[in-house]
């Protein structure tokens, strides 16, 4: 059985009020090992605060209380947070508009499967190189090709102000696209899988890989921390919140020397 270690890191950044949250649940029964579950709230300091605790809290009870295979219980989770949020949302108007994106990871023996809806990025480092696992619901990846393509220049892509527009989230109406892992992603002895709000993109995907690949002999905790401290040391004026999650697959040595 695979040993995942894991930690949370996260900051407020510039905002007066954190709307990210995140959660891991240790799951006792085999052969699943860790569910880890990020959410980054929308609509403003109330509405996008309860709404991120709502989507975090419903995967994670939705996920534990079902049964049968990983996508369908991930798919299922995804759903309940859906419906969590038209009710809540429904019982109290104020907090009309309100949403969040999601990152449901679970951890096993056949390795890493998700389920996302926004643009939270999900990486997977492997020794120093770094991947983007899931895909990116901002429009950031259309305007980029539409760059591509010489239908806009790679500046008004990159400076368009709806770049980071959400195209989905989770808000109780119908999810528009979601991002379900086709299979299992297979894992290799100190991979780092690493969940993030977008606040991280402060810093640049390389810049992720360099300071997670130094801190990576330190565990996870070193690694989420060295990344949000990273993203505040770039003195962002308005930095949005930024919550990294790290997860660890531990060398089978470490393992066998566990009490």
């Amino acid at each position: 059985m695979p040993h995942f270690e894991q930690a949370i890191a996260a900051s407020q950044g510039g905002r007066r009020y954190q709307e990210d949250a995140a959660a891991v649940w240790p799951i006792p029964v085999a052969p699943l090992a860790l569910l880890a579950v990020l959410a980054d709230g929308m609509g403003g300091h109330a509405g996008g605060a309860k709404a991120s605790q709502v989507v975090c809290a419903k995967t994670i009870e939705s996920f534990r209380q079902s049964a049968g295979e990983t996508p369908a219980r991930l798919t299922q989770a995804l759903s309940v947070a859906n419906e969590a949020i038209a009710r809540t949302v429904d019982a109290d108007p104020s907090l009309a508009g309100m949403g969040s994106t999601i990152i449901a990871a679970v951890f096993g023996p056949a390795g890493l499967e998700w389920v996302s809806v926004g643009d939270s990025p999900l990486y997977l480092l492997r020794q120093s190189k770094i991947t983007l696992l899931n895909e990116d619901h901002s429009l950031a990846p259309a305007l980029d090709q539409m760059a591509a393509e010489g239908r806009i220049t790679l500046a008004a892509a990159r400076n368009d102000p709806r770049r980071h527009m959400l195209r989905s989230a989770v808000t109780g109406e119908d999810l528009e696209m979601v991002d379900l892992s086709p299979r299992p992603l297979a894992l290799e002895a100190g991979d780092y899988v690493i969940l993030a709000s977008d606040g991280i993109h402060t810093i640049g995907e390389g810049e992720i890989a360099r300071i997670a690949s130094r801190a990576a002999g330190a565990g996870p905790q070193a690694v989420a921390d060295e990344l949000v401290n990273a993203v505040i040391s770039a003195g962002e004026v308005h930095q949005d919140n930024v919550t990294v999650i790290a997860v660890r697959l531990c060398p089978a040595a470490a393992v066998d020397d566990a009490p």
